[in-house]
């Protein structure tokens, strides 16, 4: 299986937001890696993984009280 970019539109807006779902992420199978731009407008959650749904991804960031939104490539 090959890895594939996901791409969401969040709220994490600073590395204290990004601290609360770090834990999550890096825990998660299929994840290779994982990046969020907090510079961006956005807030872009870029993640490359392998045998990941983006609803899989919204569900770990909306738990941790954040908005997560796939973006379409």
């Amino acid at each position: 299986m090959e890895n594939k970019k996901l791409q969401f539109k969040t709220n994490l807006n600073c590395g204290g937001c990004v601290s609360k779902v770090q834990a999550d992420l890096d825990n998660i199978d299929g994840i290779c890696e994982w990046d969020v731009d907090t510079a961006n407008a956005d807030k872009v959650l870029t993640i490359t993984a392998t045998g990941l749904t983006e609803e899989a991804v919204v569900d770990i960031i909306t738990k941790k009280g954040f908005k997560a939104e796939p973006i379409a490539e």
